[in-house]
């Protein structure tokens, strides 16, 4: 439903917050709106400088950001713990380490962080350098993560991404030369014109890197992108279903061969320590608060977004109200369908107990038909195999809703 009024929002969150136990880990997803370009792929919540005009500067935002942080430890109670921070966007990496250690302080002056705390920033190669890494890791930053896509010249132009091909490589080894022990590079595969060769170049040039985190997702045709425009003008031609899953083997095969292992569809890791904590607490439907323009928020079965436009989050923060756009309270049977949804594409697996009778007798199924196992204690958990990991999304639509 819509929050009707600036009452309503703290009366439904406030609600939420209130009744969490306080030793409860909480994660924080901190949103920076601002791109020097926009790609073609991209349907985020993003601006460039034109885009904005005068209406919204970095420094505008994090007077809004700040506002923001001291009304969500307000509601929280700034004794409970944040064990994750992820800065996103957008292009973060635009604040420079100075900018993103401001933002990290800001953080720090309204909650306590846990000792060992996961701090992530993702980053544009190109906007990247030793220094910067240098001063993320004085500032506390503990994760850096890539945005690659390929190592190919013309799937990067035909992604509309400006950076070099050769770039985000030397990007992850200046972060592991700075110090950092995780860093994960972005890939994207299935772009009109990529061939099978052209991901093994992407793969090898990862595998020339010492990064423990690699995420790879097939690309996406999002309505209202440049991309889809050409598409559908028939300047590119769609992505294509049965190379999308064969390059999904391939990256799989590669990955797995050099020591990684899947512990989501689309992401693997080489150690349990190198997973993204901050992730699986979306996965697991864990306590965040998404802190900036359009960002989404968690908290004890209640979810919330912001105000999109960087202008409209900060007025409202700045009139003493939260930037809040709308809002819904989940019902029980809204947490089951997101908890199947999710923890099926996980390592980790389905627990049994979660399933009705009719869901795990269609879950039964798929175990026939080889696509998931029984994993643990007499079957405790169903996990998709490699066969069910390309049809993950079938799964988990036919377990829940009969075909």
């Amino acid at each position: 439903m819509q929050v009707d009024s600036e009452v309503d929002v703290y009366g439904v969150v406030g609600d939420a917050c209130g009744a969490v136990d306080p030793a409860t880990p909480l994660g924080l997803y901190l949103h920076v709106p601002f791109c020097a370009t926009r790609c073609g792929y991209c349907d985020f919540n993003t601006y460039t400088a034109g885009e904005l005009g005068s209406s919204s500067s970095p420094e505008s935002w994090q007077e809004a950001v700040d506002r923001e942080l001291r009304s969500a430890a307000r509601l929280l109670n700034p004794s409970r713990p944040v064990s994750t921070v992820f800065v996103g966007g957008g292009t973060p990496s635009l604040l420079g380490a100075d900018g993103l250690g401001r933002l990290l302080q800001s953080v720090r002056d309204n909650f306590d962080l846990t000792d060992d705390a996961e701090v992530t920033t993702e980053s544009n190669p190109e906007s990247t350098s030793p220094e910067f890494f240098d001063g993320l890791l004085r500032a506390g930053f503990t994760r850096i993560s890539l945005g690659m896509q390929s190592a190919a010249p013309h799937v990067l132009a035909t992604l509309d991404r400006t950076h070099t091909p050769g770039r985000a490589v030397a990007a992850a080894r200046e972060a592991t030369a700075a110090g950092f022990a995780h860093v994960n590079l972005d890939l994207i595969y299935g772009t009109p014109g990529e061939t099978d060769e052209d991901l093994h170049a992407s793969v090898d040039a990862v595998l020339s890197t010492s990064v423990d985190h690699v995420s790879a997702y097939a690309l996406i045709v999002e309505d209202g992108t440049a991309l889809a425009r050409r598409i559908r003008r028939g300047e590119l031609p769609a992505p294509d279903d049965d190379v999308l899953a064969d390059r999904y083997r391939i990256l799989d095969d590669r990955l797995r061969a050099d020591g990684f292992d899947w512990y989501e569809v689309s992401n693997w890791a080489r150690t349990t320590p190198g997973e993204c904590r901050h992730n699986l607490a979306y996965w697991y439907s864990h306590d965040w608060w998404g802190i900036g323009p359009g960002a989404h928020s968690h908290v004890n079965g209640v979810r919330w977004w912001n105000l999109k436009h960087p202008a409209r989050y900060a007025d409202s923060l700045a009139a003493e109200q939260l930037p809040i756009a709308g809002h819904e309270m989940l019902t029980e049977e809204d947490r089951h369908l997101e908890s199947v949804m999710l923890t099926a594409r996980c390592r980790s697996g389905l627990a049994v107990e979660e399933l009705s009778p009719e869901e795990y007798r269609r879950a039964a199924e798929f175990v026939a038909d080889g696509l998931l196992e029984h994993v643990g204690s007499v079957g405790a958990r169903l996990v998709l195999t490699d066969s069910g990991r390309l049809l993950a999304d079938r799964v988990v639509r036919e377990i829940l809703v009969a075909s």
